[in-house]
């Protein structure tokens, strides 16, 4: 109950909740557990679905969610480490947990925009929608979560952004890599094999 009302609560009202986000305990392992893998799983899963419905190999599709669910963790990891080390040059606190938090909950919409990718054409513009408004998130919650002063809110917030859609542009481009190498692998076996 509690992932679907701070999810709820963070697209919903999010003035309110990132109050509530910025003073409350958090562990980044807690984090991962309760919130950010059960709502990172909902693309991965959906795109798995909406692949084997249109005939594509279930092996394919099952190793690109696999590949894109981890580089999802990782990114909101790296995301995170480079929002607190710019932290410090917009005036901001130097906190790893809040900036973790900061990330996670600002990711939100791209992960609950997932399930639209059971409809690959609206997945991308979908996908696309909840990045933008997970950059209104993060202005938002800049202030009570980062404590970053308001002069310098659209700045960090951009900063951190434009690590944030590098970060998704590498795992991208990674996990494409990745999944056509393992496809690659596995033709060539399949054909040795035969």
């Amino acid at each position: 109950m509690y992932l679907l009302n701070r999810a709820a609560k963070i697209i919903l009202s999010p003035r309110t909740e990132w109050a509530v986000v910025a003073t409350e305990p958090a562990k980044i392992g807690r984090l991962y557990s309760g919130y950010i893998i059960p709502l990172a799983l909902i693309g991965p899963v959906c795109a798995v679905f909406a692949r084997t419905a249109h005939a594509h190999s279930i092996f394919l599709g099952l190793t690109s969610a696999v590949i894109l669910f981890v580089l999802e963790l990782l990114g909101v990891l790296a995301v995170a480490l480079v929002s607190n080390a710019l932290a410090p040059s917009f005036g901001a606190e130097t906190s790893l947990t809040q900036a973790f938090k900061w990330v996670a909950y600002a990711t939100t919409p791209h992960w609950v925009a997932g399930i639209t990718k059971l409809i690959p054409v609206l997945g991308g513009i979908f996908g696309l929608v909840g990045s933008v408004y997970g950059l209104y998130l993060l202005y938002l919650g800049s202030i009570p979560v980062m404590r970053v002063p308001r002069n310098n809110a659209t700045a960090y917030t951009v900063g951190v952004y434009i690590c944030f859609a590098l970060a998704i542009t590498v795992i991208g481009l990674a996990g494409a890599l990745l999944a056509g190498a393992i496809a690659a692998s596995a033709l060539l076996w399949s054909a040795a094999h035969r």
